[in-house]
């Protein structure tokens, strides 16, 4: 059985029963929140990963993942009604890992459950107490990042970057100068087959990253567009 935690915020209580039988089912521990505010003081660090409806009442599923943000980079998958794609961009900004259209089908629900709680709990690991191995650094330039856990420095500072900007970076940064599609990028990072609506995932998951660990965001030293191809990280421009 599974021991991880999930977090199921929505204001439809037959919709949150739904998904509390159907997580039931496979093994995980379910809280439940009809609300914004309840969300927020049911958080705690055992929450593995957060089910997350935009449209709430009082504060708003956007709100609530800022929020949440200030505090953990636990894995956040949107619920939504709304299929713009600019309103799954404003999601993913908030600091949202996924997204999931209302109606969806209970099997891909678990899919993009298993998905994202593999990423966190099995790739990264939940936040422990872990000794420094110098042999799991990799530095570039100003950036150290390591390689066995979720954990940036830029000029000895920590970088608090979510899974998905993690990934990416690591990705990049283990390949200088090597240009990676969109495509080559989604396949790596989400572990899903490609589709043509990811471009603007990874670009809004581009920009945050971009935010983190560049002077300038707007002209980016460590990771460069090439334009009709896709990134490379800049090894030169970073110091290696």
């Amino acid at each position: 059985m599974n021991s991880q935690v999930i977090l199921v915020v929505e204001d439809d209580a037959a919709i949150r029963e739904g998904i509390r039988i159907l997580l039931g089912g496979e093994g995980y521990t379910v809280l439940e929140a009809g609300s914004g505010e309840d969300a927020l003081q049911r958080m705690n660090d055992a929450v593995d990963l957060v089910i997350l409806d935009i449209m709430l009442p009082g504060i708003s599923g956007l709100k609530v993942c800022e929020e949440l943000r200030k505090v953990s980079n636990v894995p956040i998958l949107f619920l939504t009604a709304k299929s713009q794609e600019s309103d799954k961009t404003i999601g993913l900004m908030a600091g949202g890992d996924d997204y999931l259209a209302k109606p969806f089908s209970y099997a891909e629900l678990i899919a993009r459950v298993k998905a994202q709680l593999r990423r966190y709990v099995v790739y990264r690991g939940k936040k422990q107490n872990m000794t420094l191995d110098t042999d799991h650094i990799l530095t570039s330039g100003r950036l150290k990042l390591a390689l066995d856990r979720n954990e940036v420095w830029k000029e000895g500072v920590p970088l608090d970057l979510t899974e998905i900007e993690y990934k990416i970076l690591a990705l990049l940064i283990q390949h200088p100068q090597r240009i990676f599609s969109t495509h080559m990028i989604y396949e790596n990072v989400w572990d899903e087959p490609y589709t043509y609506s990811a471009n603007s995932t990874i670009m809004v998951h581009i920009r945050k990253l971009r935010t983190k660990i560049e002077d300038d965001p707007q002209n980016p030293v460590y990771i460069r567009n090439v334009w009709g191809k896709g990134y490379r990280y800049e090894a030169e421009k970073a110091g290696i």
